[in-house]
């Protein structure tokens, strides 16, 4: 386990994006997946806004996945596990980098083809807590033409991601511009920020 902690942290240092491609073991992706795919042959999604709750927005031309909220009161075992898989790695990170983390939200996010999400920052303007976002990916047998790459903006190194199952991607949040390409295949994820409350 902390190996990937280490490889999150390691490159996070050396170019502001940290990476480890086996964050979320085969099984634990796999069962997170098959709920998020639940959960939307339940309709239980909803179509993703832009903002917080102080001033959300809904914009399909910016922005057109659907999302849900992950909650421990659900008491599902295998989201549970990914919340302890976090709260281990947030210890981590805080003796080791200091970071005073005390909380985190996370929901799943899902692309159908033909979805994206533009440029964007993650901290809002009105609300500093979120201090790191964290994606961590769920799907396997991911071909480079069914795009839906994680595309971080940096000066001189803009830097493209896919989004390969058991991957986590881990920056600051009011650092680093980036957007989701068009996908052309079903693209899923859990997406999160850990915060300072």
């Amino acid at each position: 386990m902390e190996d990937s902690f280490e490889d999150l942290i390691a490159s996070y240092i050396e170019n502001k994006v940290g990476i480890a491609e086996h964050f979320l073991t085969p099984e634990l992706a796999n069962h997170l997946k098959q709920n998020l795919l639940d959960l939307n042959q339940r309709n239980a999604l909803v179509t993703a806004g832009i903002g917080n709750s102080d001033k959300l927005l809904y914009d399909g031309a910016i922005r057109s996945d659907s999302i849900y909220w992950l909650d421990k009161k659900h008491n599902n075992v295998f989201e549970n596990e990914f919340f302890t898989k976090i709260e281990a790695f947030i210890v981590y990170l805080n003796e080791s980098c200091y970071t005073g983390i005390t909380g985190y939200e996370f929901h799943y996010a899902l692309y159908e083809k033909g979805d994206f999400y533009l440029k964007h920052l993650d901290q809002f303007k009105n609300n500093p807590s979120r201090k790191y976002s964290m994606i961590s990916y769920l799907n396997s047998n991911w071909q480079e033409v069914d795009g839906g790459e994680l595309l971080i903006h940096q000066l001189n190194n803009n830097q493209k991601i896919s989004p390969t199952q058991g991957k986590t991607v881990f920056f600051k949040s009011d650092e680093l511009v980036h957007e989701v390409l068009v996908t052309q295949n079903t693209r899923m994820s859990i997406t999160g920020w850990l915060k300072v409350d």
